[in-house]
């Protein structure tokens, strides 16, 4: 069967609108995974605000990290009190949806 000039562009342009939107979905993907990224590390540091202005914890070694919400606490405090103080402060944060407590009594 031989294809005459019209379907060959009909079947050109429908193979060009497959691709396009092929690639405008991958891009809609990682705009997401951005945003997921940068909103996690607004939490990050909203976090180490909150444990940087308790006075309780100024000698309290602790990483913060954040992962689609989920908090991850790390590093030393000096009594069981301020590793509750810590993971209390990091939950009451906007857009923290879970606090994991790695954190340990020095």
């Amino acid at each position: 069967m031989k294809l005459t000039t019209g379907y060959k562009r009909v079947a050109t342009f429908i193979l060009a609108l497959g691709m396009a939107s092929m690639l405008g979905c991958g891009s809609m993907a990682s705009m997401h995974g951005a945003k997921e990224a940068s909103a996690d590390d607004v939490i990050t540091g909203k976090v180490i605000k909150a444990i940087n202005n308790e006075a309780t914890l100024k000698s309290a070694q602790i990483k913060v990290e954040t992962s689609k919400g989920v908090v991850l606490l790390t590093g030393f405090v000096s009594s069981d009190a301020a590793e509750n103080t810590a993971t209390e402060l990091a939950r009451n944060i906007k857009g923290v949806t879970l606090v994991r407590d790695g954190l340990q009594v020095k």
